[in-house]
């Protein structure tokens, strides 16, 4: 009996020392890509990490004239002086939230009926080009925003909505202060609005990708039990994809917080907070960085918009931080049910 070993069993009991030698270059060069990828990676975190620990930094030698000047209570005074050098931001911070606020208030339903109709309930001919255009609403520039709030959807307020309002709560204590002003068009309501319509498309973008990735079969198994459409986007749909409608939202928050030229068209500019209307000219960060900054000299001016500049950087952190504790908590809670 022969104990030769046919030909392709004895190709794999006994490679040629040519091919060792190509299959050891080959693993070297391959263990020194990763390497040399592992590298870059490291090297592109923490440059990102040092461009912000430089921003920030730069922020607070900026304002450390302000900081050691007014301290927090910088934060809490609406004074807003150049020429006697006395400084307060109450005023630009209250703007932000209460303009960003509006915007959440109004978006975050539109968006949400907009992703569910494009998901759920659209015909399959409208999708692409309903979707195509609200992407491209995400990529007019701020400033036709600005423009178009100024001139058309200003006076649009005013005649339309303010006037009328003011007519029908007049007399009443706390709506018709809501309500008061001149009807101008320009104020609180109309940056909220307007920032609305800005963030609407980045939101419902978002909100319409995470309910894309839902599992088929279990929307499938929900209709199959008598779900309404309601009843499966409320309880499959978003339980099962509120991490990432949570974070579009924020997305559109900071959005909102960090917008500047489309807010400072319709806002007003006014550095007074002389009423709770919400029709009345106010001012926010952004729009007081873009209005002052070029024109501050070297001093306590500058420095104060510096420290303006800090507390809406530390605005937008603490909102990353509760979003990711929000996040966190509901991980925790899908755990302990299980």
């Amino acid at each position: 009996m022969s104990s030769t070993l046919p030909a392709h069993e004895a190709s794999f009991t006994a490679p040629p020392a040519g091919g060792a030698r190509a299959m050891s270059r080959s693993t070297g060069a391959n263990a020194y890509v990763d390497r040399l990828f592992g590298w870059a990676a490291r090297a592109a975190a923490l440059v990102t990490l040092g461009l912000l620990l430089g921003i920030l930094g730069s922020l607070v030698v900026g304002a450390w004239p302000a900081i050691a000047k007014y301290g927090l209570g910088f934060m809490a005074s609406t004074v807003w002086d150049p020429v006697a050098e006395e400084f307060g931001g109450l005023v630009m911070i209250y703007g932000t939230l209460v303009t960003s606020l509006i915007a959440l208030v109004i978006a975050v339903p539109v968006s949400f009926g907009i992703a569910l109709f494009l998901t759920e309930l659209s015909p399959a001919w409208l999708k692409r080009p309903l979707g195509t255009a609200i992407e491209l609403l995400a990529a007019v520039p701020s400033i036709v925003y600005g423009m178009w709030g100024l001139l058309v959807f200003g006076p649009i307020l005013a005649t339309f909505v303010q006037t009328p309002l003011q007519k029908l709560f007049a007399g009443v204590p706390v709506l018709g202060a809501l309500v008061s002003g001149p009807p101008v068009g320009i104020g609180i309501l109309s940056a909220g609005i307007i920032l609305a319509i800005m963030i609407i498309p980045f939101i419902a973008a978002v909100m319409r990708d995470v309910f894309e990735v839902t599992p088929p079969m279990l929307k499938e198994s929900a209709y199959a039990l008598g779900s309404t459409t309601w009843e499966v986007v409320f309880k499959v749909v978003l339980p099962y994809t509120k991490g990432g409608v949570i974070g579009g939202i924020m997305l559109g928050l900071g959005r909102a917080l960090g917008e500047t030229m489309a807010v400072t068209f319709v806002i007003g500019n006014f550095n007074q907070l002389d009423s709770v209307s919400l029709f009345a000219p106010a001012n926010s960060i952004t729009s007081a960085l873009a209005n002052e900054f070029a024109e501050a000299g070297t001093g306590m001016h500058q420095a104060a918009l510096m420290y303006l500049g800090l507390v809406l950087f530390f605005i937008t952190f603490v909102v990353l931080s509760l979003s990711k504790l929000l996040l966190a908590r509901l991980r925790k809670g899908e755990g302990t049910r299980s």
